[in-house]
């Protein structure tokens, strides 16, 4: 029987020399048997211990049967516990084990402890662990060139944290896309232009680089893979992304988005669900103005420097009301207004698609295709707490577009707005 975990064996004698244990535990494999070609006995006499690490393969061994003083169980759930021996005096240190295999090797030492039948017990020969059952798992690799980079042998399963940068890729490694422990994955400075939907495979990931590549855009069924749920930081700044899908606000997660040096023309238009995000940065694209949901988000800092931001004008509106209102726009307004549900089941998938890009006016009710459309100032300063200047001349004001429902509507925010305005 085997068991893999971190172990330090601790010799009760040190305290008397004035000496401690490191408190610290080694992987390894521990085995619970006999040592090759030794003849079955009727008890568990010739049973033994025996821990292997990296230092050494070969392992150290310690009889069990009536040699074990007490067993340390209180943290067995945690995947921890300690094996007192008498001969040697030692502890024999269990942690980072699964639970419940820990739970039966215990059950099979306990067992030979007090001498029952070799033959009703799990034993495994004793003979030198293998590299990889005691070198510590690899959670980390880096590569910044392309001569490094593997092209015959596969990345270690266990990595949390890749990094392949100036590697010259043209695509994204279908290899990488099994690594299902993958935290951190780094793909800067390459020549991906686009992205497979199955990076949304990546259950675990938290941060995606892509900053320098070649994309011109970012797939919406990224935006409802399990990404919703785990996406904390992407980056996709110097690129030539022109838009982002209507989807993309269903990375609710994210905190840290870089959108810096791409061709965007609009951001997001409910940019506002992005409710945990604290950092954008978009410097440096083709924004004329910001999108109504902007004034939801609640950041910490916020760059929008070098954007070819319109000189918004309240009394030019883009008018698009239609009056009488079409049915459509009617029964449109109504389901969001009223919070009745709707789905892909009970309408068809482009009404969906429309009712979630519905504009909100100002006096909060929703409007379809029907409108008033102005842009209005908005100082940076209410939606972040540091604001990179927008411009040369230390401004920190920018154009939102606001939508109005109705005449009625447009009129009273234009007698407020002549009144502040004298």
């Amino acid at each position: 029987m085997r068991l893999q975990c971190e172990v330090e064996v601790v010799s009760r004698l040190l305290p008397t020399c004035g000496l401690r244990g490191r408190g610290r535990g080694t992987r390894a494999l521990l085995s619970l048997g006999r040592p090759p070609g030794r003849a079955r006995g009727g008890g568990g006499g010739g049973v033994y211990l025996m821990v292997c690490t990296a230092r050494d393969r070969v392992g150290a061994r310690y009889k069990v049967q009536e040699n074990i003083e007490r067993f340390f169980t209180r943290f067995v759930e945690e995947g921890k516990a300690t094996v007192r021996l008498r001969e040697p005096a030692v502890d024999v240190c269990l942690s980072k084990a699964n639970a419940s295999n820990l739970k039966n090797f215990l059950s099979a030492v306990r067992l030979a402890h007090q001498g029952t039948d070799t033959g009703a017990l799990p034993l495994s020969t004793l003979v030198p662990a293998k590299n990889s059952e005691v070198e510590k798992p690899k959670t980390k690799m880096i590569i910044t060139s392309r001569r490094d980079y593997p092209l015959t042998k596969n990345f270690p399963y266990s990595l949390e944290h890749l990094q392949a940068s100036y590697c010259k890729l043209a695509r994204i490694d279908m290899r990488v896309l099994c690594l299902k422990k993958l935290r951190k994955l780094d793909l800067s400075h390459n020549h991906i232009k686009q992205l497979p939907a199955t990076i949304g495979d990546l259950i675990c990931l938290q941060e995606l680089n892509l900053h320098d590549n070649h994309l011109e855009s970012f797939s919406g069924a990224l935006c409802n893979s399990t990404l919703q749920k785990s996406l904390q930081f992407l980056d996709l700044s110097q690129n030539k992304i022109k838009a982002l899908p209507i989807q993309f606000c269903q990375l609710r997660e994210l905190v840290n988005l870089k959108l810096d040096d791409n061709e965007l023309i609009r951001l997001p238009f409910k940019i506002g669900q992005l409710g945990h995000l604290r950092f954008l940065s978009a410097a440096r694209n083709k924004l004329p103005f910001l999108p109504s949901d902007f004034r939801k988000l609640c950041l910490e800092n916020l760059d929008l420097f070098g954007n070819p931001f319109e000189q918004p004008n309240p009394l030019v509106p883009n008018i698009q009301l239609k009056i009488p209102l079409t049915l459509l726009e009617c029964a449109a307004r109504a389901t969001i207004n009223y919070r009745i549900p709707y789905g892909c089941r009970l309408l068809p998938s482009h009404l969906c698609e429309d009712l979630e890009v519905a504009k909100t006016c100002q006096c909060g009710s929703a409007c379809l295709s029907s409108f008033i459309q102005i842009t209005v100032t908005m100082n940076l300063h209410h939606v972040a707490h540091t604001v990179v200047l927008v411009d040369n001349m230390g401004g920190t004001e920018a154009p939102i577009i606001c939508y109005f429902c109705s005449l009625d509507c447009y009129s009273q925010f234009l007698d407020r707005y002549l009144q502040s305005n004298g």
